[in-house]
């Protein structure tokens, strides 16, 4: 089996094209800090964000980004600092195997995908990157297309940790 291999067979075509939207195509616009390549993935006109700042505590996540733009920006933050960084390891290939999303509930034309991140990547100067958060994605079908309508992020995982 390689590293990137969709979890979910073509015959399964909602989670298949889940899968390939917020796992290959986000790791793979994240890396190349490439914004085009995952923008028509939102339903920008209706799109927020919740931040759960790593915390247990509901009551502490915040509306972080309201709007799209706002969420575009720190996305593309983030990707140029992950590029400014030497990992000790393909990068690419690290992301995949601490990214886990096998569940996905699906209901008609609406989604909800957890994606979990659980692992560490090692840096070229001997640290680590550990990844321990999870995400869940709020997706719609529009014109036969899946999208992301919103999400909670940065939780930690597991929750109540």
């Amino acid at each position: 089996m390689t590293f990137d291999k969709n979890p979910f067979p073509e015959g399964d075509a909602d989670r298949h094209a889940l899968w390939e939207m917020l796992v290959r195509r986000d790791i793979d616009a994240f890396l190349g800090q490439d914004w085009s390549m995952v923008e028509d993935d939102f339903i920008a006109e209706s799109f927020f964000g919740m931040h759960a700042h790593f915390l247990s505590n509901a009551d502490a996540w915040r509306l972080q980004f309201p709007r799209l733009e706002v969420y575009r920006d720190e996305w593309l933050r983030q990707a140029k600092e992950t590029a400014a960084t030497k990992f000790a390891e393909p990068l690419r290939k690290a992301l995949f195997r601490v990214t886990n999303m096998r569940d996905i509930d699906v209901d008609g034309d609406r989604a909800v995908l957890h994606k979990k991140f659980d692992g560490s990547v090692a840096k070229a100067d001997g640290g680590v990157d550990r990844l321990k958060w999870q995400t869940l994605y709020f997706c719609r079908k529009v014109g036969g297309r899946w999208k992301i309508a919103g999400f909670v992020g940065y939780m930690p995982h597991p929750l109540g940790s």
